[in-house]
Parts: structure tokens; C-alpha cells; sequence
């Protein structure tokens, strides 16, 4: 199995629109609600949000052959940042997924993975594993906003298509 240069190329679209909409209403929330500790891996609704956006500069990083970045730094822990710079990297993504062909997508990536152990998979598994990554934390984020009393947006897949008809 493959997936489509196109198709790719859309649920990168995808993991940009879901992820800027859950920014905007972390943007809505007090302080105390940011950074309110629900006991998973990465705690908040913050610490969630900036785990998502890291993981999409390395994997970036990776994809593009450009510079490791690391990972999380204390100056990514901030509701500004994510106003600010993951939309810069959400256009990153979509340039690099311009050039993106459907025998690009079938390609053997070689990378080193964050424990220095090396891997190779196809592009498209990686970019779609990109975008899963997001969808699953999105989904915490949704959990934690519900537990607070606040509604999340809809960021499911479905609602993604029928945004992009109209």
C-alpha cells in the first residue's frame, strides 16, 4: 500500500487546520487552565499542545533533510509560540510537501530517531504517522478542555473535508 502525493499533501493541510483551531481556544483559557496537570505523559493542555508542535519541527527536520532542532526547549513552552510559530511551521510543511511526488512518497527515509537508533521507512508512512500523532494528542487536548467544562472544536477528519468544499 501507498498513499498519494495529494493525498498526503491534504492531511498535512489537515493537521494544520485541527492544531490551529485547538491553539485558539487554548488561547481562550485562563492560566490556571493552560497548565492544569491531568497526570498523562506530557500534563496540560499546554505541555500537550507544545509536545505536538516539537514533534512536528523534528519530524519536519527529518523529512527535509534540514537541521535537527531537538526537541522540546524551555522557550517552546509558552501559548505564544504555538500562536506564533506553528503556523510558520505549518507553511514549512505545506512547502515541502509542494515538491512531493507519488515515487517521492514511496522512498526510503533513513533517520535517526531520538535514542540514536537508526531507521528506514517510506515517506508516506512518516508523514501519515505525523499527522495520526497529532490527531491522537488533539485528542487528549479535547479531553482535558471537555473535563474543564469548556467545548472543544471540531477538528475530526470529516469536518476538515466539508471546511475545505465550501
Amino acid at each position: 500500500m501507498s498513499v498519494s502525493a495529494d493525498a498526503l499533501r491534504t492531511h498535512i493541510e489537515y493537521t494544520a487546520w485541527a492544531s490551529q483551531r485547538l491553539v485558539q481556544t487554548a488561547g481562550e483559557l485562563n492560566e490556571e487552565e493552560l497548565n492544569r496537570d491531568f497526570g498523562t505523559a506530557d500534563g496540560s493542555v499546554l505541555g500537550t499542545l507544545v509536545h505536538t508542535f516539537a514533534a512536528d519541527r523534528l519530524w519536519l527536520s527529518r523529512l527535509s533533510g534540514s537541521p535537527h532542532p531537538g526537541f522540546i526547549t524551555p522557550a517552546d513552552r509558552y501559548l505564544s509560540v504555538l500562536q506564533n510559530h506553528w503556523p510558520i511551521l505549518h507553511q514549512r510543511w505545506r512547502e515541502w510537501a509542494v515538491g512531493l511526488t507519488d515515487d517521492k512518497a514511496r522512498e526510503l527515509l533513513s533517520y535517526t530517531d531520538m535514542k540514536g537508533r537508526l531507521w528506514s521507512e517510506p515517506l508516506w508512512q512518516l508523514v501519515l504517522h505525523v499527522v495520526n500523532h497529532g490527531t491522537h494528542h488533539r485528542g487528549q487536548v479535547a479531553g482535558f478542555l471537555r473535563s474543564m467544562g469548556h467545548t472543544p472544536p471540531a477538528t475530526d477528519l470529516i469536518y476538515f473535508y466539508r471546511a475545505s468544499e465550501g
